[in-house]
C-alpha cells in the first residue's frame, strides 16, 4: 500500500534504468524528488520527462569531492529528507583491468559503495529530522554465492578486506591483485548489504533500512548500468540478453523494477529495522518481491562494522589530499 502523503526523496541513479522508472512513479504520485545526475545535460533530459515536482543536482559519484560538495549544499538547505535512496551503480562485466576514480579508488567500489556511504554519513541528520524517514539501498542477489546469479563466475567474497586495508589503489577488496570486473560488482553489492546492516545498527533500528535486489534487469537496448558492458563486449552482452530475456524469461522489466523501488520508498507497512527484499522469479516470466535472507557474509555484523570504519578512513584520507 502506497503512502499518499508527499515525501521528500533524494535519489541517486535516477536518470536511467530502474532509478528513472522509480522517479517517474514517485513524481507522478506527488513526491518531491531531488535527483543526482552526472552532468547538466543528463539532468535537463531527466527532468523534462517527469510530470511532478523534481529538481536535479549535478554530481559525479566517481569523485568523492563532488559528493562531499553536494552533501554540504543539501545540509545548508536544512530541509528534512523522508527517504534517501542509494540506487546508482555500474558494472564492468568481463573487464580484466581495473579503472579508478578521481581519488584512485577502484571505480566499481567507488561509485556503488563508497560514494553512497559518504552520502549516508553526511545526510543522516536530514533523515532524522523527518517524521517517518527511511533508507533504501539497491543491492543485488549476486551478493549471495548461494543464489543462481551468485554462482556464475567467482563468488562475492570480501576476505578480511585486505585490499581496503591497504588504502587507495587496490584492485580487489579481498587483496587480490588480479582484477575481475564481475566479482568486483558482486563484492560491491555485498558491501551494499553490509552497509545497510551497519546503518541499521548505528540507528538502533529506529527507521526502515531496506536493501533489495531488483532481479536481473536488461532493457531492449541493454541500458542502465549494462551500457558499460555493451561497450566492452557487445556480442557477448547481446547473446546473454537474448537467452536470459527472450528464451529463459528470467529477467525483470525495467519499468516494473522501477515500480518496485518506488513501492519500497513509500510503503508505510515496511517495519523499522533492517529488511532485505528479493524480486524472485516465481513462474515463467513472473516475479514476486518478498523478504529474504541475505548471504551468510551479508549477515556478518562484525564485517559490516569493519567495512564501514575502513571505508570512512579511506574517505577521510581521500578528501584531505
Amino acid at each position: 500500500m502506497a503512502d499518499s502523503a508527499s515525501q521528500r526523496v533524494l535519489l541517486t541513479g535516477g536518470s536511467s534504468g530502474v532509478g528513472f522508472e522509480a522517479a517517474k512513479v514517485l513524481s507522478a504520485q506527488g513526491h518531491e524528488l531531488t535527483i543526482l545526475c552526472r552532468n547538466q545535460a543528463t539532468a535537463d533530459q531527466t527532468l523534462s520527462q517527469l510530470s511532478g515536482s523534481a529538481r536535479s543536482v549535478t554530481c559525479d559519484l566517481a569523485d568523492l569531492s563532488a559528493v562531499e560538495e553536494v552533501c554540504n549544499q543539501l545540509l545548508a538547505d536544512e530541509t528534512a529528507l523522508d527517504a534517501l535512496v542509494l540506487n546508482a551503480g555500474l558494472q564492468y562485466a568481463g573487464a580484466s583491468e581495473a579503472q579508478f576514480s578521481a581519488q584512485n579508488i577502484e571505480l566499481t567500489f567507488a561509485v556503488n559503495q563508497l560514494a553512497h556511504q559518504l552520502m549516508a554519513m553526511r545526510l543522516l541528520p536530514l533523515l532524522q529530522r523527518a517524521a517517518r524517514p527511511r533508507l533504501v539501498i539497491t543491492a543485488s542477489e549476486v551478493h549471495n554465492p548461494g543464489s543462481g546469479a551468485g554462482k556464475v563466475g567467482k563468488p562475492a567474497d570480501l576476505g578480511e578486506l585486505e585490499g581496503l586495508r591497504a588504502g587507495a589503489g587496490f584492485a580487489m577488496l579481498n587483496g587480490s591483485a588480479r582484477f575481475d570486473g564481475n566479482k568486483a560488482y558482486k563484492d560491491s553489492k555485498l558491501c551494499n548489504v553490509l552497509m545497510a546492516r551497519e546503518l541499521n545498527r548505528q540507528l538502533d533500528a529506529a527507521m526502515p533500512v531496506i536493501a533489495w535486489s531488483p532481479g536481473l534487469v536488461i532493457t531492449r537496448n541493454s541500458g542502465g548500468f549494462f551500457r558499460y558492458n555493451k561497450r566492452s563486449n557487445p556480442l557477448g552482452m547481446g547473446a546473454f540478453a537474448f537467452v536470459a530475456r527472450d528464451l529463459l524469461r528470467i529477467t525483470e522489466s525495467v519499468d516494473n523494477a522501477g515500480r518496485l523501488l518506488a513501492q519500497l520508498v513509500n510503503d508505510p507497512e515496511i517495519p523499522t529495522g533492517f529488511s532485505y527484499f528479493t524480486n524472485k522469479v516465481v513462474s515463467f516470466g513472473g516475479h514476486r518481491l518478498e523478504p529474504t535472507d541475505t548471504s551468510v557474509e551479508g549477515a556478518d555484523l562484525q564485517k559490516a562494522e569493519a567495512l564501514w570504519q575502513l571505508s570512512a578512513q579511506l574517505i577521510t584520507r581521500s578528501l584531505s589530499t
